[in-house]
């Protein structure tokens, strides 16, 4: 039997108990690539990330992340929370500054990561997306998607605003909404569902609204991914890159660099909050960011 380190961590938030809930694994390369899935289904968090030694020696870790459902290339939140864990643990070396740099390898490749320590356990990190939105098909009707998420089509924002399918790495069908009591009384239902998007080109649904209550780039959202085994999500940086690309791609502005503030999690009661940057110049994207705090909350050894 062997034994095995792990470290847990409530991310994109400040506080213990709320935010999107993370297991790291510091060093897996003793445990079954078998066990990996089952170990995460243990967990049954959105998402648990497993490091390696790095392929590129000036790289922090390789990291495997999985869902419920199996693993995928890339997601914010263990991005985030496995940097800090790395940070915290001091499995890499901490810059006297206070504001650590280091390279973890994903399934999307290279993500750049920079912690900034924090107090009491926690800490804030952003990271860099390894590629910039990826536009997909045409999404289906308002009338589909409106009987998926339990809404009526007055609930769904007008143009310039539209559904769309972008991936940074993870596909998603951004939807936007009207208000954030729309984004509060949405509901998937799951038959309709795998009529509409099961099949799809981003079975994984984002919808947001903006929220006047936090300023005029501040704005609510949910995710869903029944796809993932994943109901709904307190915090997707993945969904938030996309996001900002979809955000930035409706611009007035041509060059600079524009932020918006994401809640999410706030009907599940683990409030979260995510950091967005999107940098443009001469009317083209250049580069998304995106960050939040962290906080561990556990510590222990999984047995194998």
């Amino acid at each position: 039997m062997s034994s095995h380190r792990y470290v847990t961590l409530d991310v994109f938030t400040d506080l213990r108990f709320g935010g999107n809930q993370l297991a790291v694994f510091p060093d897996a390369t003793g445990i079954p690539d078998a066990l990996l899935l089952p170990i995460t289904r243990e967990f049954n968090f959105a998402e648990t990330a497993f490091c390696y030694p790095p392929m590129n020696p000036a790289h922090a870790a390789r990291v495997r992340i999985f869902t419920p459902g199996g693993e995928i290339p890339f997601a914010g939140h263990p991005t985030v929370g496995t940097a800090i864990a790395l940070v915290a643990g001091e499995h890499v070396a901490r810059d006297r500054s206070g504001r650590t740099r280091l390279v973890l390898e994903e399934g999307v490749g290279p993500v750049v990561v920079t912690v900034s320590d924090g107090g009491d356990g926690a800490a804030r990190a952003q990271f860099t997306t390894a590629m910039l939105p990826e536009l997909g098909p045409e999404p289906v009707s308002r009338a589909a998607l409106a009987e998926v998420l339990s809404l009526t089509e007055s609930d769904f924002a007008d143009a310039p605003l539209a559904p769309q399918a972008l991936s940074c790495g993870i596909p998603f069908l951004l939807v936007p909404l009207v208000s954030v009591d729309a984004v509060s009384r949405t509901r998937v239902r799951f038959d309709a569902w795998e009529r509409a998007l099961k099949g799809s080109w981003a079975p994984e649904v984002f919808v947001f609204a903006p929220d006047d209550r936090g300023g005029s780039t501040h704005y609510r959202a949910r995710m869903f991914a029944p796809r993932l085994n994943v109901p709904e999500d307190p915090a997707t940086g993945s969904a938030c890159a996309c996001l900002a690309g979809y955000l930035s791609m409706r611009s007035e502005r041509a060059t600079g660099t524009l932020t918006w503030t994401v809640e999410q999690g706030v009907e599940m009661g683990r409030p979260s909050r995510i950091a967005i940057e999107a940098d443009l110049y001469g009317g083209a994207l250049r580069a998304i960011r995106v960050g939040g705090g962290a906080v561990l909350v556990s510590e222990g050894t999984l047995r194998t």
